[in-house]
């Protein structure tokens, strides 16, 4: 079943009109910008962001926004090598109101559990996003 609806162009359309709302609502305009840079290499992966990622599991009632990007952006860190999908989240974590000093905080876990030199790039992450911030602030 699920198959058929992954095929049904008005349960995809629906699907990433929810998902366009979630990235408006949670500040998140960069999500547009990958999903365009997607579209001629693989706009399936496109589709999957939008309409599942952010149209369908950002819309769960049981883990806020805020808390979802918590999640994310620690995943993201120990990960490594998401540089890119890292930068967006940083910057959408402060968008629905967390602070500089939890991502901080988030950064030191990383270490702990997924090495140093991953939270390194997490944090130098964090530093350009505060940067380019602090920038467009003054």
């Amino acid at each position: 079943m699920a198959e058929n609806l992954r095929h049904d162009e008005a349960f995809r359309k629906a699907s990433v009109d929810r998902g366009l709302e979630v990235i408006d609502r949670i500040g998140s305009p960069g999500v547009r910008n990958l999903v365009a840079a997607l579209e001629d290499v693989a706009p399936e992966l496109g589709y999957q962001i939008l309409g599942w990622g952010y149209g369908e599991l950002y819309e769960s009632e049981h883990v806020t926004p805020r808390d979802r990007q918590l999640v994310t952006i620690g995943m993201l860190g120990a990960m490594g090598g998401c540089e890119p999908e890292l930068r967006l989240h940083i910057d959408t974590a402060l968008n629905v109101g967390i602070t500089r000093e939890q991502i901080a905080e988030i950064v030191v876990q990383v270490a702990g559990y997924a090495g140093i030199p991953r939270a390194v790039n997490m944090a130098m992450v964090a530093k350009e996003i505060y940067a380019a911030r602090d920038a467009a602030a003054s």
